[in-house]
């Protein structure tokens, strides 16, 4: 086993990364960029190096000094975590050459599942049901607009390299295909180098499954069941849960079955996620390989007791799985919401700031994957991901309420975050009778309830502030109050007598 591992990551993920090492009782590395000097990930680990400035593509996608910091600290492997550098085949095979391990699949499978397009083909060929679409990569316009009248409207343009919900858009018509078509291509290739789009036919309405898959050196493939992930904005996931309530035992292992033979076609290696959409008609469609650990890992971990990330180490280092098909068993159900520096009431723009105020939730059944503290400042160069809350109870309606006292007591100031967003869609009745498919934001307006949820509050708070002001000058005592307006525009009153006493927020 290693006795020395690079987690090459920031933030949460890092963090978490870094955690099961030291369980492991092997050693770890962190890497940092300038805005991360004083992050979480860096004083937890063993041993702590710079590697560039705040940029990205100067800190953490900067692979040259990723290789060199491994070899230099005597690392001999590299935990990826997602995003960054985690599905870059180029990077696996710099760790190859250069006689590191990478936790992860090879640099050769990463090369057949890093081409959605070519991935969709070979998933048609071993008989893994696919909606219909373009056979490879669409040179024109004018060749998309002929696929698209072939496959009938409407349509999702996709960029066969990439993710997070880049590089994709719908199309209702022939017009609506012209002027998304240019602006896929555009942001394709701003985000991932290259401006690869292939077409196929939208499923909707239609609910997003994914099937957690692992495999190891010995032939051995597994499938960890699924987690249910409908809940997105602009294709980015928001919520995930499991079980899903749409799947019985028998279409677990029948999708089961087909995320492990897209597996093993591809030769696939330790932890991966086969993600599948499922229409109105009961069917499945493959969609794509994610050859990384997800960012949703823990709520299979809370109804499986497999520990991913100690596994994918422990596969990495040559040892078989630790456990079989038979043996996966699954227990209760749960829930995560993924909490981002966000304004949810501003389009979700992210936010950025020092946090001057942090209470964390915990209590039976819940847990949170984070790298906040107080007094550290949320930079503006990366991901908005701040924290995961994770809950876990005997049914999924049991998680939904847990989920819901935790967001109540998860309290975070100084910046925006999208806490009052995930609360409104928990206490909302189309989400507690799981009446989930991918276009649930925008089909219940949720983020237009919020608006008008968050308007009526306020009105409220500068009510009752007033009242309580107005009896306060009513005394004569007007002098002892103290206003102060903090980075998140709020106004916090305080009655100076009596040591300070909090007042209200306005």
């Amino acid at each position: 086993m290693f006795k020395k591992v690079l987690v090459a990551n920031r933030g949460e993920i890092a963090v978490r990364v870094i955690r099961a090492l030291r369980f492991m009782n092997i050693r770890s590395v962190a890497v940092y960029s300038d805005a991360d000097s004083e992050a979480m990930h860096v004083a937890l680990a063993d041993e702590s190096y710079r590697i560039g400035p705040p940029s990205p593509a100067e800190s953490y996608l900067n692979q040259d000094a990723i290789i060199k910091v491994a070899k230099n600290s005597g690392a001999e492997a590299i935990h990826p975590g997602y995003g960054f550098l985690s599905e870059n085949s180029n990077f696996v095979k710099m760790c190859e050459e250069n006689g590191i391990v990478f936790i992860g699949p090879s640099s050769m499978t990463l090369e057949l599942t890093g081409n959605k397009s070519k991935c969709r083909e070979n998933a048609a060929k071993i008989g893994v049901p696919v909606t219909p679409g373009s056979k490879g990569v669409i040179e024109s316009i004018d060749e998309a607009l002929e696929v698209a009248e072939d496959i009938g409207y409407p349509v999702m343009i996709k960029s066969a390299f990439g993710g997070g919900g880049l590089g994709i858009r719908e199309a209702e018509n022939r017009e609506q295909l012209k002027e998304e078509w240019n602006r896929a291509i555009s942001e394709a290739k701003n985000a991932f180098g290259r401006a690869s789009l292939y077409l196929e036919k939208l499923v909707k309405p239609a609910r997003h499954i994914e099937i957690q898959i692992f495999s190891d050196k010995y032939g051995n493939f597994v499938h960890l069941g699924e987690r249910e992930c409908s809940i997105q904005r602009r294709h980015q996931k928001l919520i995930e849960i499991t079980p899903s309530p749409i799947i019985d035992d028998e279409t677990r292992n029948r999708v089961g079955e087909y995320a492990l033979k897209v597996a093993r076609s591809v030769k696939y290696l330790n932890a991966g996620t086969v993600e599948f959409l499922r229409g109105s008609d009961g069917q499945f469609y493959f969609m794509e390989v994610n050859s990384r650990l997800q960012v949703e890992h823990p709520i299979t971990e809370e109804t499986t007791g497999v520990d991913i990330v100690v596994e994918q180490v422990n596969v990495a280092g040559g040892e078989p799985l630790s456990f079989s098909q038979p043996l996966i068993k699954h227990e209760g159900a749960a829930i995560e919401c993924r909490i981002t520096a966000e304004d949810p009431l501003n389009d979700f723009t992210p936010d950025s700031g020092v946090v001057r105020e942090l209470r964390i939730p915990g209590g039976n059944g819940v847990r949170v994957d984070t790298a906040l503290m107080e007094g550290v400042r949320i930079p503006e160069f990366y991901d908005s991901l701040i924290a995961k809350v994770i809950t876990r109870g005997k049914n999924l309606d049991d998680a939904r309420k847990r989920m819901i006292v935790a967001l109540q007591e998860f309290n975070v100031s100084g910046i925006r975050t999208t806490l009052p967003f995930h609360l409104h869609v928990l206490n909302s009745e189309p989400f507690s009778t799981w009446k989930l498919d991918t276009n649930f934001i925008e089909e219940n307006d949720i983020v237009g309830s919020l608006k008008r949820e968050e308007q009526e509050k306020r009105s409220e708070s500068a009510k009752r502030v007033a009242a309580i002001v107005a009896y306060l000058l009513s005394k004569g005592i007007h002098k002892q109050l103290k206003f102060e307006t903090g980075e998140d525009k709020r106004t916090k009153i305080t009655l100076n007598k009596s040591g300070g006493r909090f007042i209200d927020y306005v």
